[in-house]
């Protein structure tokens, strides 16, 4: 028991005067997370801005800008010249030009004395410009507008509806892109700290001859793993809990599950990355080599396993191979948890592709592990 203690001391000080090992581990991705939160953070929806121009200036055309301007999804600007308008929406700095034409006013006074003789081409008409390259964006604005003249037209006539839709609102859980990043930030850092960290440092220490020192001893391999494991697990948990603090503090996140859920997914990342790391200082043959086999490993994971973006956006060709990666899993599950506030009752398949993929892995760094 007291080599253990003294093997986990002896690893977190390794760990504190390592400064290397603390910004890439620690900083670095807190840094990359309020990066990236303060610039998406609040992303999710769409930002409409229209450009509108009246140029009829009546008392017809007043009233359709003034029922635009009460909409609160479209951020207009009134704009008299319509070569800067259309000029900003090449630019891309607005989705969409609404012009009320010359004639409107007459046109809707006309069509109001005989809306059921009116032909196609003397009915009022607005002409509205959208940016083609922007078609999410451009055909939810063309559909307001829409909605805007229909209701028009409809008082003109007075029409009835016979038909009414009752809606009911659902308030569902509001996530923004924040609250997807910082379970993705954690499973990256307990990725980045155990498969990299212990592949690296294994294999320095058997080139050095400190394994064959250890090996000489007393020590047994049980111990000197429990104690990498144990000392693994309290980094985790301090980084767990730095950005877990931070986020909170900075953009407001929260856990809405279970700690004691969050830290079991949190024990069972860490052994599972710990097994590969193991596996890949036994096949590394020196330090130099086992730094690039670890990065060539995490660097694409760090991609493919929804850490930054959802695994579901990803192509069709891709998806079978993703949704077999721990880190995929993990990522998922921590997310699970923190935003939805999930049970084991639906991470059991997480849990058991992870428990699986920390088997095997164990399994085959048993037979590849070299003490020298």
């Amino acid at each position: 028991m007291n080599a253990y203690i003294q093997l986990t001391l002896a690893q977190l000080r390794i760990f504190v005067r390592n400064r290397s090992v603390i910004f890439f581990t620690v900083l670095f991705p807190i840094l990359m997370m309020v990066g990236l939160g303060s610039l998406l953070g609040n992303g999710g929806g769409i930002s409409l801005n229209a450009s509108l121009i009246d140029q009829d200036r009546s008392a017809a055309s007043k009233q359709f800008t003034d029922t635009l301007n009460e909409l609160k999804i479209i951020t207009f600007a009134e704009n008299a010249d319509e070569q800067q308008a259309m000029s900003d929406l090449k630019k891309g700095d607005t989705q969409l030009v609404i012009v009320v034409p010359s004639g409107y006013g007459a046109a809707i006074q006309a069509a109001g004395g005989n809306p059921s003789g009116t032909s196609a081409e003397a009915a009022p008409k607005v002409t509205v410009y959208y940016d083609e390259t922007n078609m999410t964006a451009s055909q939810m604005g063309l559909t307001i507008v829409d909605q805007v003249a229909d209701a028009i037209s409809k008082k003109m006539v007075q029409y009835k509806q016979l038909v009414t839709v009752d809606a009911k609102g659902i308030q569902a859980i509001k996530l923004k892109y924040i609250d997807f990043l910082v379970p993705g930030v954690v499973a990256m850092m307990i990725m980045s700290t155990n498969l990299n960290g212990v592949a690296g440092q294994i294999a320095a220490w058997r080139e050095r001859g400190i394994l064959r020192r250890m090996q000489s001893t007393t020590l047994k391999a049980s111990t000197f793993i429990a104690a990498q494991i144990t000392a693994r697990l309290i980094l985790n948990g301090f980084q767990a809990l730095l950005v877990l603090v931070i986020g909170n503090l900075f953009f407001g996140t929260q856990v809405n599950g279970s700690w004691l859920l969050l830290i079991a997914f949190l024990i069972l990342g860490t052994l599972t990355f710990m097994s590969i790391g193991f596996i890949i200082a036994g096949l590394a043959k020196t330090p130099e080599s086992a730094g690039p086999i670890a990065g060539f490993i995490s660097f694409p994971l760090m991609f493919l396993g929804g850490v930054f973006f959802p695994v579901k956006n990803m192509p069709d060709l891709l998806q079978p191979f993703v949704k077999l990666l721990p880190i995929t899993h993990l990522s998922t599950a921590l997310r699970q948890i923190m935003n939805v506030g999930a049970d084991l009752s639906a991470l059991w398949s997480e849990a058991l592709l992870l428990g699986g993929w920390m088997i095997v892995a164990f399994v085959i760094a048993s037979f590849t592990f070299k003490w020298e």
